[in-house]
């Protein structure tokens, strides 16, 4: 079987001997006159011919004949001076922060509804008293707790601490958890309503009173929640000490203590 290079060396040879001819032909045919005989013009006509059959077989050889097209592949090695962007990190920096902004810009209004809702909520917790004691009806109980101020005594600490010694235990706890609701509401403006648990009235406590207040009411709250609803003795140093805070940490207002009413 014929390789691929015998073949075409075998062209080449072949179009070598076709030139080769045709150039001897060429040289053979003489300078045609215009009184030729017939027999000289006869046979530059058969020359022609042999040099056209020999032209022609080189065209019909496959391996010298046609038009060829190659395609090359080549990769062009990208430089590191062509890799690096020509702009500075600056204008990088803020491409960038312009293309994230959109989001930040939805992070920021989420927190910013956020903590609006937050000082919201806290600002009604601690105001929302003033508001109702200025256009509605403050409460006169809490569940079935009489907390008008003119229902209880001047000195709210000095009459739980009477009751207590004398052993009217229930009673003592009863009056002090009382004069803690009227404070909160008539002096403080705790937004305290007629069906407020113990534990709403501790939480809205806390929202608008400072630190030290709010503890003093959540004690208060708990020795009244454990004599009631746990049934469990207290110490007598700890009812006495609340019965000694508290009109420190729960003043009156001069306009609702029923002393001044009185006077």
């Amino acid at each position: 079987m014929r390789s691929r290079a015998d073949g075409v060396i075998g062209g080449v040879a072949r179009a070598t001997l076709a030139v080769a001819c045709v150039a001897v032909a060429l040289a053979a045919m003489p300078a045609r006159a215009e009184g030729a005989s017939a027999p000289q013009l006869a046979r530059q006509r058969a020359d022609v011919a042999a040099v056209e059959a020999a032209a022609s077989a080189v065209r019909a050889d496959t391996d010298l004949g046609g038009i060829r097209t190659m395609r090359t592949w080549r990769f062009k090695r990208q430089d590191r001076a062509e890799r690096v962007s020509p702009d500075p990190f600056w204008l990088d920096l803020v491409r960038w922060l312009a293309e994230g902004g959109r989001g930040l810009v939805w992070l920021l209004g989420a927190a910013a509804v956020v903590a609006a809702i937050v000082t919201a909520r806290r600002w009604l917790a601690i105001h929302g008293g003033a508001i109702r004691a200025g256009g509605a009806r403050l409460p006169s109980h809490v569940r079935e707790l009489d907390i008008r101020p003119e229902t209880l005594p001047a000195d709210i600490g000095a009459a739980v601490r009477a009751l207590w010694v004398a052993g009217e235990r229930r009673a003592a706890l009863s009056l002090l958890y009382r004069g803690a609701l009227s404070r909160l509401v008539h002096s403080d403006q705790v937004a305290i309503g007629d069906s407020s648990t113990e534990g709403d009235c501790l939480r809205l406590a806390r929202a608008a009173l400072p630190a030290e207040r709010g503890d003093f009411v959540g004690q208060l709250i708990g020795a009244w929640q454990l004599a009631v609803y746990g049934d469990r003795p207290l110490a007598d140093e700890h009812v006495l000490r609340l019965c000694d805070d508290f009109d420190r940490m729960l003043p009156a207002l001069a306009s609702s203590s029923p002393r001044s009413e009185r006077g």
